[in-house]
């Protein structure tokens, strides 16, 4: 029997980890570009926290990505909170389908074969065929470990008497909910652990009471999961972790306020869908406790967020919180991580370069700014040193060259900056004043760019470069011909001309580097600096 059980476990398990494998493969980027762009307010996202649950059938990865988004950058705080709790949505969807489905009607017939052509539409597909193949036999492998799990529950129903488990009492409730959470982080998946539950109780190994606290608990148990992720993580992680658990806790605590009155309605309740209270009924109970959590919570996610940032204040540097280590190993987030870290850095460059050309802003603070944007390119660097991008994907390929580009950028934007003190003592010529001008021009690009005012700098900047480029080059032979004539000393000279030439390059650069982070990682490559 105990064979058999973790047999079971194992198969749906194992099912469970393709068809979510499966289907964020069909899906690619679409799961990304759902919560960029349809989470607005609480009600969006909810909806779309809610659809990718069901989608990928797993409220783990939903949070675990919402935990990534936020962390580069891609979602704000706010906005996860509803996210997660159209997780929490989501993830019901699994005790509908084993009760309707898994436990209802005799599939196994069907699940040999949808695994066999899974398998081959793996080995033989190409394009996102193989990603469907994986996500049938996935689901093949969910109906087989149930066919199997009722088998072992049968057995186990034979052998244990319900009345052995702890009663309808709190006190046995809560030791309920704690094998509840219990199961779930062992099996690494509260759907499992659902899905277990459901089973027990359709074999008679568990009663209803029974079943509803394990459900509670397992609803519950997937924070586990978050809390693990988030320690040692990034404050924005930290908070959506935090978040997830609050919400969590707060659900169960409703879950055990409404359980009394569905063990009293159940009869009524399940009346249409089942005979008797069973399998249907936990799996409705589950939908409805997490729905009341919603409605109850949502109103209140502004005051949620307040408290998780209160409870988790903002520590560490500004300009790497989005260089978090939970998002390294999923390349396309983790590239988007890079490019807004960057694009702050260069907005910081920016700004210290205006303190270097404007005499009065400058002051002792201005190296200390310079230093922590080289610590911060310095961490940019080792963490890009840890994303390994798909080299078979051509656009994530094309993003990872676009953004090593930008970082070359980048760094020679920094050297500049560390010669930026010499160009004070630059003469304050006509020039000088006009080459200036240009590059505040350039910073305003930037500062649009930055602010999200600008959304397609690149071509304004290319232009300001150019001028630049043209000033620089018809300002060299007068300045030349100027000190020959009237005989000014090289020193000099050399210093208008180096001033001439460190703007230019300072745009050329600027232009270079927001090209390749506003061009989506084009990895093309970059024009000849102009002689």
């Amino acid at each position: 029997m105990v064979f058999t059980l973790l047999g079971g476990i194992g198969l749906f398990l194992l099912g469970i980890t393709l068809l979510t494998d499966g289907l964020k493969g069909l899906a690619g980027s679409a799961l990304r570009r759902v919560l960029e762009r349809f989470v607005r307010g609480p009600l969006t996202a909810l909806g779309s926290g809610t659809m990718v649950t069901v989608l990928v059938q797993s409220s783990s990865a939903t949070t675990l990505a919402t935990i990534g988004f936020v962390s580069a950058g891609l979602l704000t705080f706010s906005q996860t909170i509803g996210v997660l709790l159209g997780a929490k949505l989501g993830t019901t969807s699994t005790g509908w389908i084993v009760s309707f489905l898994g436990l209802r009607f005799s599939i196994t017939a069907f699940a040999l074969p949808m695994i066999g052509v899974g398998a081959l539409m793996r080995i033989l597909g190409r394009g996102k065929i193989p990603h469907a193949g994986i996500a049938l036999a996935g689901f093949g492998l969910i109906f087989l470990g149930i066919d199997t799990l009722q088998v072992a529950m049968a057995d186990a129903a034979d052998t244990f008497n319900p009345e052995r488990f702890p009663g309808a009492t709190f006190a046995g409730g809560l030791l309920l909910a704690g094998i509840g959470v219990a199961m779930t982080v062992v099996m690494q998946s509260s759907s499992a652990a659902v899905a277990t539950t459901l089973t027990a109780l359709h074999s008679g190994a568990v009663d209803l009471n029974q079943a509803a606290c394990l459900v509670i608990g397992q609803n519950a148990g997937t924070a586990v999961k978050a809390a693990l992720v988030i320690i040692g993580a990034s404050t924005a992680a930290v908070r959506t972790g935090v978040s997830y658990i609050l919400i969590s806790v707060f659900i169960g605590v409703l879950a055990f306020i409404l359980l009394p009155w569905f063990l009293l309605y159940a009869p009524y309740l399940s009346a249409p869908l089942e005979p008797e209270p069973g399998a249907v009924s936990i799996a409705l109970f589950h939908t409805v406790f997490n729905i009341a959590g919603i409605i109850v919570l949502l109103p209140f996610t502004d005051r949620l967020t307040r408290l998780v940032s209160w409870l988790v204040p903002e520590k560490g540097p500004a300009l790497t919180r989005r260089l978090d280590r939970s998002v390294a190993n999923v390349p396309p987030v983790a590239l988007e991580a890079v490019n807004r870290t960057l694009a702050d850095i260069i907005a910081a460059q920016r700004g210290y370069l205006e303190k270097i050309l404007v005499q009065s802003a400058y002051g002792p603070h201005a190296e200390k700014d310079r230093d922590a944007i080289a610590s911060a390119l310095d961490h940019t660097h080792r963490f890009m040193d840890s994303v390994d991008s798909d080299t078979s994907n051509r656009k994530e390929y094309a993003r990872h060259l676009g953004v090593l580009h930008a970082i070359d950028h980048v760094d020679r934007l920094m050297d500049i900056c560390r010669e930026a003190r010499a160009m004070r003592r630059a003469p304050n010529t006509l020039e000088r004043r006009k080459i200036t001008e240009k590059l505040h021009e350039v910073f305003a690009v930037v500062d649009g760019w930055v602010n999200g005012s600008i959304e397609n700098p690149e071509s304004r900047l290319r232009d300001l470069s150019k001028s630049i480029a043209e000033i620089r080059k018809d300002t060299r032979v007068s300045i030349l011909e100027e000190s020959a004539c009237q005989g000014f000393n090289s020193d000099q000279t050399l210093r208008r001309l180096e001033t001439l030439r460190w703007t230019d390059r300072t745009a050329y650069h600027i232009w270079r580097a927001v090209y390749h982070l506003s061009a989506n990682g084009s990895g093309d490559a970059d024009p000849p600096y102009p002689s």
